[in-house]
């Protein structure tokens, strides 16, 4: 797609043939020939560019065309690259015909670029790409810089080939490319730099349609490496404890940071590594610790050190590798009463290298010969099984439990818990009598109401006694008998009076009287009826 693939355009043969085209001519051609020389210089070509068009002879004889006047105006034409490129190598693109074919050319890069002409088809010339976006500067060493940038905005009708950087020394004019071939990623080293040089970086896009204008860092970069105090950047998870099963694979990655390249070591208890069991591999920027099988000897804490120049930066790596614990220990049966067994065990003398979390206990009836988990995670080291079977045999079983799970074997218990059927009499208890009687007391007087005329009023009070008392009431020291304007009740020893209705002439001395076997008492109130406001 690049004008690489038309030589025929490129070719310098019709550069050559412009000399003798002239002599072929008639003398009255060939004197002002020597003429127009300067004028290319000048840029008269444009004003010669009809003639060509008015001369049909080179399409209609495509195997002299190269001989003919066409082909001089082809001459005059590629010449125009010339001039572009004396003019300090600015990049420029423009068009021209050749074999009655239209293509395109272009400067970029101090390098002429001829593709096919797009205005022959579509009756355009296609643009350029945009200029590559955000060109920074990510890492200087000591001979080479890297550097990062987007892919541009634009990039015409034609699809992106790559890009292209170039380099110039701080005070000098030339450009370099440092790629021979564009390439499409964004992020490119440039190496073998000179150590204290300046260098100006610029990067352009490139596509079929040409190439675009350079994208510049606005300030040269000096070529040196930059001090960096030796740093860990340990990894979150590998703050804490780091736990690993017995057979497992310990692959870590612990990345670091420092300029020039630090010294890694690692110790475990101020000793180096064992290299026949731990694996080791450093690089510019990180550290892999790698352990094909782990294994209990492998636990421990672990120290990292970076150091550059006398400065340091230290860590700790705690690794823990776990197994299954052993059984539980010493296994009894304790009692066994009714339908319930107590049970008593010891911790394992093994526990994994990991902190036991709990046990489980199983119990098997002689009848089934099953197994059942009774209790999960029982953090004590006894229990007590409760709901066994009348008329059954049981044994029982402990397995002790860690991170990495129950252990392999259980203690199981010697003896065995036959759970038998017991003979029990009831005897009633003895209750001893209590005296009971009690002449009547008030726990709760009444107490003094005043009411609105017409609303219902309640009087209220709390008697005790037995056997129960009998509860009068009375009005002015005069007893209520059967009258429809009072409502007596009594309730679990608390008494009511309800008066409906009242007016005035219900107001008085209201008394509460109790009487049993035993004796009586008596409380009283106030009653005040008020009339209606307004």
């Amino acid at each position: 797609m690049t004008g690489k693939t038309a030589p025929p355009a490129t070719k310098p043969a019709p550069k050559k043939d412009t000399a003798p085209a002239p002599k072929q001519e008639p003398a009255p051609k060939q004197e002002p020939a020597p003429k127009q020389e300067p004028a290319p210089k000048e840029e008269p070509a444009p004003k010669q560019e009809p003639a060509p068009k008015e001369e049909p002879a080179p399409k209609e004889e495509p195997a002299p065309a190269p001989e003919h006047p066409p082909p001089t105006d082809a001459a005059a034409e590629p010449q125009t690259p010339e001039p572009e490129k004396s003019k300090g190598g600015e990049d420029g693109i423009g068009a021209l015909e050749l074999g009655g074919e239209a293509w395109n050319w272009g400067v970029a890069l101090h390098q002429p670029w001829y593709f096919p002409s797009c205005s022959h088809h579509c009756g355009f010339i296609p643009a350029p790409p945009s200029s590559p976006l955000a060109l920074t500067v990510e890492e200087v060493s000591e001979n080479s810089i890297t550097l990062t940038w987007k892919a541009p905005e634009q990039t015409g009708r034609a699809h992106l080939d790559g890009y292209v950087v170039e380099i110039r020394k701080d005070g000098s004019t030339d450009w370099t490319a440092v790629n021979e071939e564009p390439f499409l990623s964004t992020r490119y080293t440039v190496q073998d730099l000179g150590s204290g040089d300046k260098i100006h970086v610029r990067v352009t896009a490139v596509s079929a349609c040409g190439a675009s204008a350079p994208a510049t860092l606005e300030q040269p970069v000096l070529i040196r490496e930059i001090l960096q105090l030796p740093k860990i950047r340990m990894p979150r998870h590998l703050r804490e404890t780091y736990v690993r099963h017995v057979g497992d694979a310990v692959n870590m990655m612990i990345p670091f940071q420092g300029k020039p390249q630090p010294e890694v070591i690692w110790t475990k208890g101020g000793q180096p590594l064992d290299t026949s069991r731990i694996a080791i591999r450093n690089t510019q920027k990180d550290t892999i610790f790698y352990i094909r099988e782990a294994q209990r000897g492998d636990s421990g804490k672990y120290e990292l050190t970076v150091r550059i120049n006398g400065a340091e930066d230290k860590a700790i790596l705690d690794i823990r590798v776990i197994e299954l614990p052993g059984p539980p220990q010493n296994l009894k049966l304790v009692d066994v009463w009714g339908f319930n067994v107590a049970l008593e065990w010891a911790p394992p003398a093994d526990n994994g290298n990991s902190e036991i979390k709990g046990y489980v206990v199983q119990k098997s009836d002689k009848k089934s010969g099953k197994w059942f988990t009774v209790l999960e995670r029982c953090t004590r080291t006894s229990c007590t099984i409760s709901d066994l079977i009348i008329g059954n045999t049981y044994s029982f079983r402990v397995f002790a439990e860690n991170a990495c799970g129950l252990s392999e074997k259980a203690a199981v218990t010697a003896a065995v818990a036959d759970i038998k059927k017991t003979k029990t009499a009831y005897q009633a208890e003895k209750i001893p009598q209590r005296d009971m009687m009690e002449p009547p007391k008030f726990t709760q007087p009444l107490t003094d109401r005043i009411t609105t005329r017409g609303y219902n009023t309640h009087l209220i009070c709390c008697v005790r006694g037995f056997p129960q008392p009998k509860i009068i009431w009375m009005k002015n020291q005069m007893e209520i008998r059967e009258d429809p304007k009072y409502i007596a009740m009594i309730e679990q020893g608390v008494c009511s009076l309800e008066i409906r209705k009242p007016s005035p002439f219900d107001g008085g001395i209201y008394t509460c009287k109790a009487v049993n076997a035993l004796g009586e008492a008596s409380v009283d109130c106030r009653l005040d009826v008020k009339s209606k406001i307004g």
